[in-house]
């Protein structure tokens, strides 16, 4: 199954990036820390085209960080700037201040040699929906700019936003493809918040989840649901988890749904613990 759609909304905000580049000196990617490739919109890289990039690995306190180590690393291979930030964490505030600083020095340099006035630097900040652009944005200037919120799709429209003295941000509306051709991508993304629940059944985004943890951190699943390794039977652990977390309706049946939903919670908000649902090839 293809997974795909692509609002009116999400075509003019890729007409607008395109427009907008060549005003800026470099990009700031945003992708998820938990999902770092299949967060990185491919639409976007064919627009990007050669100019400098800064990846930024986003909610870096909600996923495995081993995982988020060797994420880094694969990025620095192929010749990538990229840092992982818990937007909480002053540091890393700092830290991608000064990245930003260190990839404009080198344009900055050029136009202080031909006699151009000096000015900030100018970066776009991209990224799909509901990556944390706005909340890292806000912890920028140190102030309520960028609209934030728990679902895809808050950021509307292009805006300056003004980062001290040091760079100017122009923000972005999250974007994502037309359409996923690996099935795997839509459900990592679905894991995550990244696209709206409805666009998949909740059921098996949340099978897609319990699989993956049985596969790579089945401790997890024991810690957190009293579900055993050699439990295989999907129905059953929903039964077991459903019961467990009163998902009961009446005669005493399990609601799925509501056994999925707390799943999924439970993934988004780390209770589950530290995860990454996939690792560099």
């Amino acid at each position: 199954m293809t997974i795909q759609w692509f609002p009116g909304h999400m075509a003019k905000a890729k007409r607008e990036v395109q427009e907008k580049l060549k005003l800026v000196d470099f990009v700031i990617e945003l992708v998820d820390a938990r999902a770092p490739a299949s967060s990185q919109n491919p639409l976007l890289q064919q627009i990007l085209n050669q100019k400098p990039k800064m990846i930024v690995l986003m909610k870096n306190d909600l996923a495995d960080p081993a995982s988020t180590k060797a994420w880094l690393s694969h990025f620095s291979e192929k010749g990538m700037v990229a840092i992982a930030v818990n937007v909480n964490d002053r540091k890393d505030i700092q830290h991608v201040i000064q990245k930003a600083k260190d990839m404009s020095k080198e344009k900055m340099d050029r136009l202080k040699k031909k006699g151009v006035r000096p000015r900030p630097a100018r970066a776009m900040i991209i990224g799909i929906p509901n990556v944390g652009k706005s909340t890292l944005i806000n912890r920028l200037v140190h102030k309520k700019i960028a609209k934030t919120g728990d679902k895809p799709g808050v950021t509307k429209h292009q805006q300056w936003i003004k980062v001290k003295k040091d760079f100017e941000l122009l923000d972005t509306p999250g974007i994502l493809w037309p359409k996923f051709e690996e099935q795997v991508v839509g459900y990592r993304l679905a894991a995550i918040g990244t696209i709206k629940d409805q666009l998949l059944p909740i059921e098996d985004i949340a099978a897609f989840v319990i699989q993956y943890l049985q596969a790579t951190f089945p401790s997890v699943l024991n810690e957190r649901y009293q579900i055993t390794e050699d439990k295989e039977d999907m129905n059953e652990i929903f039964e077991h988890i459903g019961k467990q977390r009163g998902c009961l309706e009446s005669g005493g049946r399990v609601n799925f749904e509501k056994a999925a939903d707390i799943i999924l919670q439970d993934l988004r908000s780390g209770r589950l613990g530290n995860l990454t649902l996939e690792q560099p090839e």
